[in-house]
């Protein structure tokens, strides 16, 4: 059924006109390699491994070799598949290191059960947290493999372009459903009830996300009219945040802590998202010298921020004039504003835990996804 749940959001997406889709974060503070690479040290090793046992299986390396053939084409799933092999920002794996540095900050539970022994343990982690970081790293790959599915609408009927874009289409649905369907399987096999009840409603949380976006187009009248920053950061958590706060409870979920444990670790996961996201949306507007029509998103916080701003009577219609609107304006001080709240909640929610380098390297990143 998940599997099936995320085709159709691909589907939806495509029925509503081919958006551009950022498949790697292109806004990533300078620091924050030093920082991901110091925490990847706490939790015992690089989490670019994590999915290596999928990525390496036989069946995906049939499927590589049919991606091959994309090569000199413009299908998005070219550019996923060298952010497996080649992540210069961190990004891919990102997830995957909160949850294992979340479970290591924590540590045992104290009413931890007897099939839970501290030797079991490696570098202050369970093998059960482990996997879980594995998957979910395995359900964002394939997340964002689905989403580089191309509208052939806006391709020629001409043999050559056509042909690559139903073949690339067709290796984007089958490399995200096996990747989605190991992530299924491995989520199965940690045999706890509640952890896949999590996990699975993350899963609904990124398919209800992407139904919830709304168009990526200047002429579109209704663009935000009925969006202010609450129904956007509602909609953000559900497309950005849901994976990672849950999946943050679910390690301690599989720890055995409390539920007040497992709260702040959701906290942590969805300030993070958000924070991180917001920091996203400002680098057009604090570093950028121009506005790109292929990089500028107008469902962008700064945007939607403007636009409740000064309403629908002075809204601009030239992206250039636009831009520089926005950044004269309080579009994009709200943003900053918005932006270090996110991160400052995420720190006070691990305060709680125990002073350690895992919790050190959690306030590390949260430091370095809101700074500018």
């Amino acid at each position: 059924m998940t599997v099936i749940r995320f085709r159709l959001s691909c589907i939806g997406l495509l029925n509503r006109g081919q958006r551009n889709i950022s498949i790697f974060s292109n806004a990533t503070p300078s620091n924050l390699n030093k920082v991901v690479s110091d925490a990847e040290k706490i939790v015992g090793y690089p989490t670019s491994f994590m999915s290596l046992r999928c990525l390496l299986s036989d069946e995906l390396s049939n499927v590589a070799m049919h991606v091959r053939k994309l090569v000199g084409t413009k299908h998005p799933l070219l550019s996923t598949a060298r952010g497996f092999i080649y992540d210069s920002r961190n990004n891919l794996q990102m997830r995957g290191l909160v949850v294992l540095l979340m479970s290591k900050a924590a540590g045992p539970s104290q009413h931890t059960a007897s099939d839970l022994l501290p030797q079991d343990m490696v570098s202050g982690i369970y093998p059960s947290q482990r996997n879980l970081a594995e998957i979910t790293e395995l359900i964002h790959t394939a997340f964002l493999v689905h989403r580089g599915i191309v509208n052939l609408k806006e391709w020629t009927n001409s043999d050559g372009p056509l042909k690559d874009m139903q073949f690339g289409n067709k290796m984007s649905v089958l490399s995200g459903d096996f990747l989605l369907a190991n992530a299924c399987t491995g989520l199965a096999q940690l045999n706890n009830t509640k952890v896949v009840e999590l996990i699975s409603s993350a899963i609904g949380d990124l398919v209800q996300g992407i139904y919830h976006e709304i168009p990526n187009s200047l002429e579109d009248n209704s663009l935000t009219d009925e969006i202010n920053m609450v129904t956007w950061e509602e909609q953000t958590f559900l497309s950005h945040g849901a994976l990672l706060a849950k999946s943050c409870q679910a390690a301690m979920e599989l720890a055995k802590h409390d539920k007040d444990a497992q709260g702040l670790a959701y906290k942590y996961g969805k300030h993070l998202s958000l924070g991180h996201k917001l920091n996203s949306d400002l680098q057009l507007f604090v570093k950028s010298s121009s506005a790109d029509p292929e990089t500028f998103s107008f469902n962008s916080a700064p945007v939607v921020f403007h636009r409740q701003i000064v309403g629908q009577e002075r809204w601009c219609h030239q992206l250039q004039q636009l831009r520089s609107t926005i950044k004269l304006e309080k579009g994009v001080t709200s943003t900053i504003d918005l932006c270090r709240y996110h991160g400052n909640k995420a720190l006070e929610s691990i305060q709680c835990f125990p002073s350690s380098e895992a919790r050190s390297a959690l306030e590390n990143i949260a430091r370095a996804v809101t700074k500018f």
